[in-house]
């Protein structure tokens, strides 16, 4: 239902979410190879920074891997060698992934296999951001993404979006990203805030979603029809206007 007009509106990629919705491992393989095929790569939060459902992911036609809530820098070696160096596994990849050389031969075919595979670190919480050097050191990460609720709740200022300790905290993400190498966005609902971010540097938008921005719109065209014609909201009534 989604896809085809989703697909009119030039976007590069899009965000499907299985960390907070309740998509299935099926579903979420369906939604991959129907936008692939209308040119926006799919990109899967998965539910925890884990290897397994990183790979998992791939399998079922994902572009990218948007990994929640990553503190360490082992944690991004660890999904670094399931979404760069799949299918190989254990002791070899623990080997590759903390600096052994693979044979030329697995070398290339690695890189051709996994060419289109794209690593996005979610950075969430003070502890993340304690450890920021030292996971941009890590050599797997396309982009950081900030998840802002969260950071926020870990800062102790729930929500509160133009604090200054949460603007200080993504200046400093922006920069250190950006200096690296590294892609930076956050994934936001209003546009103010969105814009207010590039021009500060960050150059990756994954903006609002189809619940919120379906539910912005209705709301904003209902309050438009209330006001213009003098409708209360509530229960069916007789000689009244309902919505």
């Amino acid at each position: 239902m989604w896809a085809r007009p989703v697909s009119q509106l030039g976007i590069d990629m899009v965000f499907i979410d299985s960390e907070h919705t309740p998509h299935d491992r099926s579903m979420i393989s369906w939604m991959c190879q129907t936008y692939a095929a209308l040119n926006m790569a799919p990109v899967v939060r998965i539910p925890e920074p884990d290897p397994y459902l990183a790979q998992m992911m791939l399998d079922g036609g994902a572009h990218g891997i948007i990994a929640p809530y990553v503190e360490s820098p082992e944690q991004v070696r660890v999904l670094g060698g399931a979404v760069k160096y799949g299918p190989v596994k254990g002791d070899k990849l623990r080997g590759m992934t903390h600096g052994g050389a693979a044979e030329a031969e697995l070398e290339d075919y690695l890189a051709q296999r996994n060419a289109r595979n794209n690593l996005f670190i979610n950075i969430e919480s003070v502890p993340a951001l304690e450890a920021l050097d030292d996971i941009l050191a890590v050599p797997y990460i396309d982009a950081i993404l900030v998840g802002p609720h969260d950071l926020s709740c870990s800062l102790g200022i729930p929500e509160r979006y133009e604090h200054p300790d949460f603007e200080e905290a993504i200046r400093t993400i922006i920069s250190k990203s950006r200096a690296a190498g590294v892609g930076v966005g956050i994934h936001h609902n209003f546009m103010r805030q969105q814009i207010r971010w590039v021009k500060s540097g960050a150059n990756l938008v994954m903006h609002s979603s189809d619940v919120s921005s379906f539910v912005r719109m209705l709301t904003r065209e209902f309050q438009e029809i209330r006001a213009a014609v003098g409708a209360d909201s509530g229960a069916v009534r007789e000689q009244s206007v309902n919505l």
